[in-house]
């Protein structure tokens, strides 16, 4: 299999090939593992029954899973890695802002990832903590440097493999029972604050893909339906994450370890097959730590190619960029292992302050504003007409920030309307405020294209309104 050469820049159409079913496997398949297992147990240990756990655990999913998959829409339409569209709402360079916080935020996931896996390496190769890190930081360097159909091909054989894994661990767990009435939905066992908590982190897991979600379906052809495309990326993440959510809650209910080492916690539960399901769970991981690092790459380049204009980056430079953010994945996974309950919960919530803003900016352009029609040649030309930098838009995403800040709640802060309501639900405002306010400021302006763009524009994709 070749090594990918293209990165950030525009796909041709004689280069575009893949049907949208695959866009199921590989986002069933990358949350069909155990770093999305705790986030199902996370409520069960907040003190929340199993009952209003998966009511809130499904809610969060139904809803975050719709932003990610209006994203994913983009891809064939535009055939440009997510975060470059970013330029039309930020300005060229001015879309290094939000760039430089996703890359942070996919930075600590994958780091986390990392964290998670420390125990299951070592029991299938005897090495020490760090070793085990360092070894699964390469592991993922490699796949992620030969790039998108790898990531795709291993996307069908987990669909698969970690159907069958997780459908067996459920089963097993079930077979052993759990403890009387932890289905129950009553008003005496439902705790609103820690149901808000659960919804919220649910959410987060999903709305956390957008940034970069059209990067896996950029090679599809333009003629693809967006409403294949969205929904194959809708049902992808909403069956993976969910289920694998609901075993996690499953599993703390019935008082295994899922937080500390989920690898082990699936391991142990097939006696005499230990290695085999380690293997498992341990490619089921890597397939998503490969996906940030693969993004974190896209949007650290879209960073520096703002700058020059520049379109294409060489194998070399992308090895470069990659092995460097490898590294500082690594040093911090290191860092925060012995950490990791605080760290993990933290990035969960945080990433929804940062990342929220700017899907709620960018879809609002792409299906209000711009209605799916741009020059994407404009937006690697700093002196286009997306301009160098976008203030207007800028201040947007900065004041919905701070607007969330009263909502916030974090190990070390916790806002007045979170002392309130009882837990954070900052996502909602981050949802709803950037995107009416971007809406109204932009509304009556002229920011399509000049007649002879929209020309060209039209003439080269279907606005993706008439495709749906």
């Amino acid at each position: 299999m070749e090594i990918e050469s293209r990165s950030v820049e525009f796909i041709p159409e004689n280069e575009r090939y893949g049907s949208p079913k695959r866009l199921f496997t590989i986002w069933c398949s990358a949350n069909m593992q155990v770093t999305t297992m705790v986030i199902g147990a996370l409520g069960i240990v907040a003190g929340l029954n199993l009952g209003w756990t998966v009511v809130g655990l499904i809610l969060g999913n139904l809803i975050g899973s719709i932003f990610m998959a209006a994203h994913s829409a983009q891809g064939p339409h535009l055939g440009i890695p997510q975060m470059i569209q970013s330029r039309a709402q930020f300005g060229v360079v001015g879309a290094g802002l939000p760039l430089a916080i996703v890359v942070l935020a996919y930075i600590l996931f994958t780091a986390a990832n990392g964290v998670v896996m420390r125990d299951s390496i070592k029991a299938v190769v005897p090495v020490s903590d760090n070793d085990a890190i360092i070894l699964f930081g390469v592991l993922t360097l490699i796949v992620g440097y030969v790039g998108y159909e790898l990531i795709h091909r291993i996307g069908v054989w987990m669909s698969a493999i970690s159907s069958i894994i997780f459908a067996l661990a459920a089963y097993t767990v079930l077979q052993h029972g759990l403890p009387e009435g932890v289905w129950q939905l009553s008003a005496s066992t439902f705790k609103f604050a820690v149901f808000c908590l659960v919804v919220t982190q649910a959410a987060s897991w999903t709305l956390g893909a957008g940034p970069y979600v059209a990067d896996y379906s950029r090679y599809l052809p333009t003629s693809t339906a967006t409403r294949s495309t969205f929904w194959y990326s809708y049902l992808g993440i909403l069956v993976g994450s969910s289920v694998v959510m609901l075993l996690g809650a499953i599993m703390a209910t019935a008082a295994l370890d899922v937080l500390s080492d989920p690898g082990s916690a699936i391991a142990r539960l097939f006696p005499g097959y230990e290695q085999l399901a380690y293997f498992v769970i341990i490619i089921g991981v890597l397939e998503w730590n490969v996906m940030n690092l693969y993004s974190s790459y896209m949007s650290t380049t879209t960073i520096f190619t703002g700058f020059k204009g520049t379109a294409r980056i060489g194998k070399l430079a992308k090895f470069v960029i990659m092995a460097v953010v490898a590294v500082i994945v690594t040093w911090i996974a290191i860092a925060a292992q012995y950490n990791f309950g605080a760290y993990f919960s933290d990035i969960l919530i945080g990433q929804v302050y940062v990342l929220v803003p700017w899907s709620a900016i960018n879809l609002a352009d792409y299906y209000w504003i711009r209605k799916g029609r741009y020059s994407v040649a404009a937006m690697y030309d700093v002196n286009g007409i997306y301009g160098k930098v976008n203030w207007s838009t800028l201040f947007i995403y900065a004041a919905a920030v701070v607007i969330q800040i009263p909502f916030m709640e974090l190990s070390f802060y916790k806002g007045p309307v979170a002392q309130l309501v009882g837990t954070d639900i900052s996502w909602l405002p981050a949802l709803i405020v950037p995107g009416v306010l971007y809406y109204f400021v932009n509304r009556n302006k002229q920011l399509h294209l000049t007649p002879f763009e929209r020309t060209a524009s039209l003439a080269a994709s279907i606005s993706p309104l008439k495709q749906a």
